[in-house]
């Protein structure tokens, strides 16, 4: 599957930033606004978020972070997992388990619903205490399997490089970072990349 047609039904619904509000409680059962930062293997900038297809192997981390949203009564604010994948072929999902049994409760309920292309490929879902760290220089993050460190691509006078318009409600506030370290040492995949893609973005969608 191409990258392209993955991202499409890696959530149910794309909603604008404008519209999401005044529309996501009237008629759907879910809604969330998340942070997303992503180390992949390709190139800078990954074709992929352009929505074109890459012929290389598409090894990729990407933490989120739900800050607003819910499931018909459930709370998802403060929600984070780590996902790491083969796009469109598997992945590992790690959820955060450092506020409480109840949000990996949750979080699993979620992700049949707004991330269905990465649960429907995993090959383990579990929870442990995932490692962040950010500031405007930096990000890291870490599960048990794998790390990444990425810092951001500095375009002309030094200015963040940002990338509006992308084809997948994923990339809103698209910003292009490079990897300083993505590794993955897993039992059936193994990875260790520097200077390839990174970026952060917002994801806003609903269902």
């Amino acid at each position: 599957m191409k990258r392209r047609e993955f991202n499409k039904i890696l959530t149910l619904s794309s909603l604008t930033p404008l519209t999401f509000y005044n529309t996501a409680k009237a008629n759907n059962i879910w809604s969330l606004k998340a942070d997303i930062s992503e180390s992949c293997a390709c190139d800078i900038p990954c074709p992929c978020n352009f929505g074109r297809p890459t012929e290389k192997k598409c090894n990729g981390n990407r933490l989120i972070e739900i800050n607003e949203g819910y499931l018909e009564n459930e709370n998802l604010n403060g929600i984070k997992f780590v996902v790491t994948f083969e796009m469109g072929k598997w992945s590992r999902i790690y959820i955060d388990n450092q506020n409480g049994s109840d949000q990996v409760r949750i979080t699993e309920k979620i992700l049949p619903k707004a991330f269905s292309g990465f649960f429907n490929q995993a090959e383990v879902i579990k929870s442990e205490a995932l490692k962040i760290s950010k500031n405007n220089n930096l990000i890291k993050f870490s599960t048990s399997e794998s790390k990444v460190e990425m810092k951001p691509l500095k375009g002309m006078n030094g200015n963040l490089i940002k990338i509006n318009g992308l084809p997948f409600n994923s990339f809103y506030e698209y910003i292009q970072y490079e990897s300083i370290q993505h590794i993955h040492d897993g039992p059936n995949n193994k990875w260790s990349h520097n200077k390839t893609n990174g970026f952060t973005s917002r994801m806003i969608a609903s269902g």
